[in-house]
């Protein structure tokens, strides 16, 4: 399993609530939300490679 670090967030309410609404929409905690949407813009814009790890829990291996 991958290694976690907690990590302090500030964040508007604003931005929380949204989030917790796209959170929920998907199925996930808002951290698990977080990361994934990062996760997502680091692929994105090549700073991530994809892992393994990445790909079982996307649901979508056609991308490897």
């Amino acid at each position: 399993m991958t290694e976690r670090k907690a990590y302090p967030l500030r964040i508007s309410v604003e931005v929380l609530d949204a989030v917790q609404r796209w959170a929920d929409d998907e199925l996930r905690s808002v951290n698990a939300q977080i990361e994934y949407v990062l996760r997502d813009a680091l692929r994105k814009s090549g700073r991530l490679k994809r892992s393994v790890d990445d790909e079982d829990n996307s649901g979508d291996r056609s991308k490897t």
